[in-house]
C-alpha cells in the first residue's frame, strides 16, 4: 500500500501533542475553503467537483474533493484514527453520525460572505459557523447537557479559509472593488475582524480546541502565474506580498486568543513557510513540476479550472499542486 505525504502534515505535526492525542479527540469539525469534501455537489454552484477526472487515484470517482485522491483535511484524520468526515450536506448526516465531526468546506467560500459569489451558491465562513449550530441542536437532542459539553471539550475545530478571500475577491478587480478601497493591510484587518468574531461564536458554543492555518503563497499557483504572466518557474511577488499582513495578524490573534481565553487552545499552521519550502526545493520533496496545473487550461494550465472529462497530466506524482493540493505519493 502507498504512503501518502502532504504538506499538511508538516503543519498539523506542530500542534501540541494533546490536541494530537487520538483518545482525546472524538471528533473534528472543519470550517474551510479549500477541502470541499462534497458540500457543493448538488447545488448550483459553479466551483464543484463532482466529475471526472476528480478523484481518479484513490477512489475511482468523484467525490466532491478537488484533487486526484484524498484531500489535505485526511492527513489529519489519519493521524487521529478518525474516519473521514462526511460533508455537512450529506444526507446521511444525521443522528450518531455526526459524532465523529463533519466537514463545512465549501468550495469558493471566504471569510466574507462576498468572496466567490460570482460562483453561486457556496458557504461563506459565517454561513458554515451557523451550520455548525444547525448540527449542534441536533447533537443536544442525542445527549444530556452535560454529555454535550464534554464532547465539545474534546473536540478540534480546523480552519483553512481566507485564499478565496484574495482569490476570488481582492484579486477580481474590477469585479470586486476591494482592492481600490483597501490597502493590503486594511484589508487583512477586515478580514481578522470578521474572523475573530466567528473564533468567538464557536468558542461561546463550547468548542476550547481550534488550529488556523495561514494562506499559502498564493503568487505561486497556476491561476496566479497565468494572470501575471510569471516567467517560468516563478511566482508572482506582488501577490505574495499582499498575504503578509494576513498571515502575521493571524499567527498574532492566535497568542492574543491564548492569551484572553486561557481555557482554550488556538494553533497556529504556518502553510505558506511549508509550500514555500516546497516550491524552492522541490526535487528534495519529490517533485519536479511547480508552475503548472495539472487540468487545468490556458496558460500554466491556470486560467480554468478542471472541465468534466478533461484528462489530467500523467506525471501526477510530480506536482506540488494547482489551485488545490494534489494527493503525492512515495
Amino acid at each position: 500500500m502507498s504512503t501518502f505525504c502532504y504538506f499538511f502534515i508538516a503543519i498539523f505535526v506542530r500542534v501540541s501533542i494533546r490536541v494530537l492525542s487520538a483518545p482525546q479527540v472524538p471528533a473534528m469539525f472543519i470550517v474551510d475553503s479549500l477541502v470541499d469534501n462534497g458540500n457543493n455537489n448538488n447545488s448550483i454552484a459553479s466551483a464543484k467537483a463532482n466529475f471526472h477526472p476528480y478523484g481518479i487515484d484513490i477512489f475511482q470517482g468523484p467525490t466532491g474533493r478537488f484533487c486526484n485522491g484524498k484531500a489535505v483535511v485526511n492527513a489529519p484524520s489519519d493521524l487521529l484514527g478518525l474516519p473521514y468526515l462526511p460533508p455537512y450536506t450529506s444526507p446521511f448526516l444525521n443522528g450518531t453520525a455526526l459524532l465523529a465531526g463533519v466537514n463545512y468546506a465549501s468550495a469558493a467560500g471566504g471569510i466574507l460572505d462576498e468572496s466567490g459569489q460570482f460562483l453561486a451558491q457556496r458557504y461563506s465562513l459565517r454561513q458554515q459557523v451557523l451550520n455548525f449550530q444547525d448540527n449542534l441542536n441536533q447533537l443536544r437532542s442525542l445527549m444530556s447537557a452535560k454529555n454535550v459539553t464534554q464532547y465539545l471539550a474534546r473536540s478540534i475545530a480546523m480552519f483553512v479559509i481566507g485564499s478565496n478571500d484574495y482569490i476570488n475577491n481582492y484579486l477580481l478587480p474590477p469585479l470586486y472593488l476591494t482592492r481600490f478601497n483597501y490597502n493590503p493591510q486594511q484589508y487583512a484587518n477586515l478580514l481578522l475582524n470578521h474572523y475573530t468574531r466567528q473564533l468567538l461564536a464557536l468558542y461561546s458554543l463550547g468548542l476550547p480546541e481550534f488550529f488556523l492555518t495561514g494562506i499559502g503563497p498564493l503568487g505561486c499557483i497556476p491561476n496566479q502565474q497565468a494572470m501575471g504572466l510569471a516567467p517560468p518557474y516563478r511566482c508572482i511577488d506582488q501577490v505574495n506580498q499582499m498575504l503578509g499582513p494576513f498571515n502575521v495578524g493571524l499567527k498574532t490573534l492566535v497568542q492574543q486568543l491564548n492569551k484572553y481565553h486561557t481555557g482554550a487552545i488556538f494553533a497556529y499552521g504556518n502553510t505558506y513557510g511549508a509550500l514555500d519550502e516546497i516550491i524552492n526545493n522541490p526535487k528534495t520533496f519529490g517533485f519536479t513540476v511547480i508552475d503548472q496545473g495539472c487540468c487545468g487550461l490556458g496558460r500554466n494550465r491556470g486560467q480554468i479550472t478542471c472541465l468534466p472529462f478533461a484528462i489530467p497530466c500523467r506525471d501526477r506524482n510530480q506536482h506540488v499542486s494547482g489551485t488545490h493540493s494534489i494527493q503525492h505519493k512515495l
